[in-house]
């Protein structure tokens, strides 16, 4: 099982005829999404790599059916109108891959979200990865690296990063251990699914034996899955890094929703809450793989 995505749930891309959803449809499909339709308005009627275009989220339901999935590849001023079309056509996931979606737009599609009963990741987000059952968005780069790179098996990856998201399960891989699903919640202040809520899905995922966490500073997400370590929510085994180290007040790292404002969204703080509760918190990068296949074992987890 894997979580958001898997061979046979429907997808959407809306943004298809452009340059960037056009070559990120071509990985998709090749690594065996079931993309069945894309949306460009002003486009309606053009076949790209096999799949037909419509003008509306809309038209596209009526002719192939409700859609579980959209992908987003879609100029940021423009984010808000086309999420809430496709929120609005009954699609219960959106993937909103551009960055420096306006946070008053992303505000206005998370009401949408809870009012329809749906889900977005990003704004900001490379997507979400199932080893050798499907893609949303750019994980991998290509079909083909992201086969090479990425296995199944029972780890469950999310991350604030979208390259370390990659990186965390290629490194894993190499430790010979595998993934259920790759998550890159989004790099912007506010996003549809931050880890508390990825890794409440894991929790819930019975092939998902232990979660893996990229966390930064900046926010409360980290502190927030430490919190439902604490009530009994989550039970699954977690080991996490966090990044920013050395970065003080007001230092922004790498992105907008990593930054230290006052004393809040520390990293001595992520590492000390996440401790508190169990976590295994490594402190460098590169002591991940050794220390994941080290949980696993003490808790009898096949790889």
């Amino acid at each position: 099982m894997s979580i958001l995505i898997d061979d046979k749930k429907s997808v959407l891309i809306q943004g298809i005829t452009g340059r960037e959803g056009r070559t990120r449809a071509s990985l998709m499909k090749d690594y065996g999404t079931n993309i069945v339709a894309g949306v460009t308005p002003g486009k309606g009627g053009q076949e790209i790599i096999g799949v037909p275009v419509y003008d509306t989220v809309l038209e596209a339901s009526e002719a192939c059916g409700k859609f579980d999935i959209s992908v987003l590849f879609i100029p940021a001023p423009l984010v808000r109108s086309a999420a809430l079309e496709a929120i609005e056509a009954g699609v219960k996931l959106l993937v909103i891959v551009p960055d420096r979606v306006p946070i008053y737009d992303v505000l206005e599609i998370a009401h949408s979200a809870k009012k329809h009963k749906a889900q977005f990741v990003g704004p900001n987000t490379l997507g979400v990865l199932s080893p050798g059952k499907g893609v949303l968005g750019m994980i991998g780069g290509r079909a083909a690296s992201a086969r090479s790179w990425f296995f199944p098996g029972p780890v469950g990856i999310t991350s604030r990063s979208g390259g370390i998201t990659s990186s965390m399960a290629y490194y894993l891989a190499q430790e010979g251990i595998g993934a259920t699903t790759l998550v890159h919640v989004g790099g912007d202040v506010v996003v549809g699914l931050p880890h508390p809520e990825v890794i409440k899905l894991f929790q819930k995922d019975p092939e998902t034996k232990a979660i893996v966490m990229f966390g930064e500073i900046g926010g409360s997400q980290e502190e927030r899955v430490a919190d439902l370590v604490e009530s009994g929510e989550v039970t699954k085994p977690i080991i996490a890094f966090i990044g920013g180290k050395a970065a003080k007040s007001g230092t922004r790292f790498s992105h907008a929703g990593a930054i230290v404002e006052g004393n809040r969204g520390t990293y001595e703080g992520k590492v000390k809450r996440l401790q508190e509760v169990g976590a295994t918190v490594v402190d460098a990068f590169g002591d991940l793989p050794h220390a994941t296949k080290s949980v696993l074992e003490k808790h009898g987890i096949k790889l």
